[in-house]
């Protein structure tokens, strides 16, 4: 996937790699343990009840595509074609204000040339799982715009930091929230939950969830990145992403940390964007997450000129 086109400013001096800790990270990774974990509860746990849908034929090819040491463009076309919703979608994207260029593009090769592959890759992974996970209720009208915003906050912050890959960032900001739609749709109650954790000052959000249902969203949210065959540390990420404390620590690796640290900000901007008031995680986490990544408040301002856009356009 190739990174969006932003508006011509000021290059951003390089930032280092995040920080490797001082000490051996535990025994068992977190991805080992947090896939563990998940097939336990599947197997035996209370979420056999939880119906996670199946991952898409037209997605399994699609990473069977990309997997190869050289990606098959034919075979990734020829996916992206099959779908007319698809392939509108792709020609919308090319099209779009962050890659057009010169005369519009009316054809998948096109709009793969203008986007680039990897991108292409993401977007149709998006598309694959918007359509596989309907979304029907008041509380989650916009779901899916706002975990475009969400992928596309990630891939803008992998962006600005060498070591965090793009793809497995916006992976991450795709499916991070995903559990909140298949929860509503298998447990009963879920809905007025939502609205019950959104206005709860006193415990977190998925404190409330699992008060009322003995899980959360980002437990069922890594059960469906995981049975997609998305990557274990992405899994991983998906999992923990409401446990902040971890930032920093020495039981998590640093690519994990790394991708919960970026969720916690790529939220904030988010939300920034869209003019409402920052979450009780950044106020109480915010410091741990810029230090971990390597970047500071000055940062997050000199953004507001670029950031923008990129948003508007997902």
């Amino acid at each position: 996937m190739s990174q969006a086109t932003l508006p011509a400013c000021t290059t951003p001096a390089p930032r280092p790699t995040p920080p490797l800790p001082t000490k051996a990270p535990a025994a068992e990774p977190a991805a080992a343990r947090v896939a563990r974990e998940l097939d336990h509860e599947r197997k035996s746990g209370g979420l056999r009840q939880i119906q996670i849908p199946p991952c898409p034929d037209l997605l399994v090819q699609l990473q069977a595509a990309m997997a190869r040491p050289e990606p098959d463009l034919t075979a990734v076309a020829r996916i992206a074609s099959g779908d007319v919703a698809m392939s509108a979608t792709l020609l919308r994207n090319a099209n779009g204000p962050l890659h057009a260029a010169g005369q519009p593009v009316h054809t998948v090769g096109q709009a793969m040339n203008r986007l680039g592959l990897r991108q292409t890759a993401a977007l149709m992974t998006g598309f694959l799982l918007r359509h596989s996970v309907p979304v029907n209720h008041p509380q989650l009208r916009r779901f899916w715009e706002r975990s475009a915003l969400r992928a596309a906050a990630m891939r803008f912050i992998a962006g600005q930091l060498p070591g965090l890959d793009a793809d497995l960032a916006t992976l991450c900001g795709l499916f991070s929230h995903v559990g909140q739609p298949v929860l509503m749709q298998c447990v009963k109650g879920y809905g007025s939950t939502l609205v019950e954790a959104a206005a709860r000052i006193d415990r977190s959000f998925i404190a409330t969830e699992n008060a009322n249902h003995r899980t959360d969203h980002a437990v069922v949210g890594a059960m469906v990145a995981k049975a997609w065959h998305v990557a274990p540390v992405v899994v991983a990420a998906i999992r923990l992403h409401h446990d902040l404390g971890l930032i920093g620590g020495q039981t998590v690796e640093p690519e994990v940390q790394t991708l919960v640290a970026a969720s916690l900000l790529a939220e904030h901007l988010m939300r920034q964007h869209e003019g409402l008031e920052p979450e009780a995680d950044w106020a109480q986490h915010h410091a741990a997450a810029l230090g971990w990544l390597g970047f500071s408040t000055d940062d997050l301002a000199d953004w507001q000129d670029r950031l923008p856009a990129t948003l508007d356009a997902a």
